[in-house]
C-alpha cells in the first residue's frame, strides 16, 4: 500500500451530531502566556494543553505557568509528554528516566523486583508532575518493541506482550497511588513498523492474528480497568482496515476498541500536525475525520493556523449538536499518596542503585 491509496475519512459533512464529546488539546509557544495565548485558549472548544520542552526552564517558571494556566481556565487539562529516556519534556531538575526498555532486563531476573521498581517509578514521575501543576502525562508506551521501529524502539518496556503487559501495569499503579491517570499509546501497537509516523505514514501488513497479538497489552489493562485514556497510532492496518490510518477508522475506534474491548475512556488523537496524520487532509479535514471515526481529544501542536483549523472543525461539530469535551475529572487525585520531597530523594536512591535514572540526579 502506498499514501496516496489511503482515504481520509468517507465524508466531511458535520451535518448530525457525534455521540461523544469532542474538544482539543493544544499548546503554546513561548515559557509564559502572551495576551494572544489568553485569547486562544479561553475559546470553549479548547479542553487540554500539551507542554513541549520549549515552554521549559525551571521548576520555578513551570509553576509559575502552570499556576498562571489555572487561574485563567481551571478546567484545562494540562498535559506533556514525559516518559522517560528520549521522551522527556522537562529534564534540569525533574529526575532523568533511563528508558523504559530498562526494566526488562531486571524483570527476566526478578520479575517481583521489577514489578516494584516500576511501580516506584511511576509514582515518581507522576508526584513530581504533579508537585509542579502538570496533570497528565501520556504514558505508558504499550507498544511491544520488535526490532525494527525507529520511533519506538526503547520507549517500549520488553519485547513480548507478557513483559509489557506486567511493567506498563506495575507502571500505571505507580501513577495511580500519586494521584494520576494513564493513557496507553499508541493503539493498537506501533512497534512492529520501521517507519516513523512523525515524518511518514507507516503501513503494518500483518494478518489479523498477528494484530490482535500486538494489542494483548492493551485489551488487557483495559479489561482491567488500569487505563483512562487510549492514544491511537497514525499507522494503516489494511488487515483491519485498508483505507484509513487507525486514528481515522470507526473500525479500530468504535468496533474495535469501544465495542469489543469495551473501553470506556478518553480516546486522544495523536498530533494531527504529524506527517502520518496527512493522509485525513487539511486540518480541518483531519479533525472532522478523526472526530467521525471516534476521538474525543484532538491534539494538534506546533502550528497555531493549525489549531485554529482544528477549532473552527470542533466549532462546527457543537453546531450540529457535538457535546463539549470537560476533562476536570482526568485532574489528579489530590487525597491520593503523592510524594513528598523526602520520598522522592528516596526513591531516586533506590531507583539509581538499579541504573534506572541518569547518575546526575543522585
Amino acid at each position: 500500500m502506498t499514501e496516496s491509496s489511503v482515504s481520509s475519512t468517507d465524508s466531511y459533512a458535520v451535518s448530525d451530531a457525534l455521540a461523544q464529546d469532542v474538544g482539543v488539546i493544544t499548546d503554546i509557544e513561548g515559557t509564559a502566556l502572551t495576551d494572544e495565548d489568553r485569547d486562544f485558549l479561553t475559546q470553549p472548544e479548547i479542553a487540554g494543553l500539551i507542554f513541549f520542552a520549549r515552554n521549559y526552564e525551571s521548576p520555578e517558571q513551570l509553576k509559575a505557568l502552570t499556576g498562571e494556566l489555572n487561574a485563567l481556565r481551571p478546567d484545562l487539562l494540562l498535559t506533556v509528554d514525559q516518559e522517560g529516556g528520549r521522551v522527556q519534556r522537562f529534564r534540569s531538575g525533574f529526575t532523568l528516566f533511563e528508558p523504559m526498555m530498562r526494566y526488562e532486563a531486571i524483570y527476566a531476573e526478578s520479575p517481583e523486583e521489577a514489578l516494584e521498581l516500576a511501580r516506584l517509578g511511576g509514582q515518581l514521575l507522576a508526584s513530581e508532575l504533579i508537585a509542579h501543576g502538570v496533570d497528565l502525562t501520556f504514558a505508558p508506551v504499550l507498544d511491544i518493541e520488535r526490532d525494527l521501529s525507529r520511533v519506538i524502539g526503547d520507549r517500549a518496556f520488553g519485547h513480548s506482550a507478557d513483559t509489557v503487559t506486567a511493567l506498563a501495569r506495575a507502571w500505571c499503579e505507580g501513577l495511580s497511588s500519586a494521584g494520576m491517570l494513564s493513557v496507553g499509546k499508541h493503539f493498537p501497537g506501533h512497534g512492529a513498523v520501521e517507519a516513523d509516523s512523525h515524518l511518514e505514514l507507516p503501513v503494518d501488513p500483518r494478518d489479523a492474528e498477528a494484530l490482535e497479538a500486538e494489542s494483548v497489552p492493551f485489551k488487557t489493562l483495559i479489561s482491567e480497568g488500569v487505563i483512562q485514556g487510549i492514544m491511537p497510532a497514525h499507522v494503516v492496518y489494511p488487515a483491519i482496515d485498508a483505507n484509513h490510518t487507525a486514528g481515522f477508522s470507526s473500525v479500530w475506534l468504535q468496533d474495535i476498541l469501544r465495542k469489543q474491548l469495551g473501553f470506556s475512556g478518553i480516546i486522544f488523537s495523536d498530533d494531527l500536525s504529524m506527517e502520518g496524520a496527512a493522509s485525513g487532509g487539511d486540518f480541518y479535514q483531519r479533525s472532522i475525520a478523526a472526530a467521525q471515526a471516534g476521538a474525543n481529544a484532538l491534539v494538534v501542536c506546533n502550528n497555531r493556523q493549525a489549531a485554529r483549523d482544528v477549532v473552527s472543525a470542533v466549532a462546527d461539530l457543537y453546531r450540529a449538536g457535538t457535546g463539549a469535551l470537560k476533562l476536570e475529572s482526568l485532574k489528579p487525585d489530590s487525597k491520593a499518596n503523592a510524594l513528598d520531597e523526602k520520598g522522592m530523594a528516596e526513591a531516586r536512591k533506590i531507583l539509581g542503585s538499579y541504573q534506572l535514572i541518569r547518575d546526575d540526579n543522585l
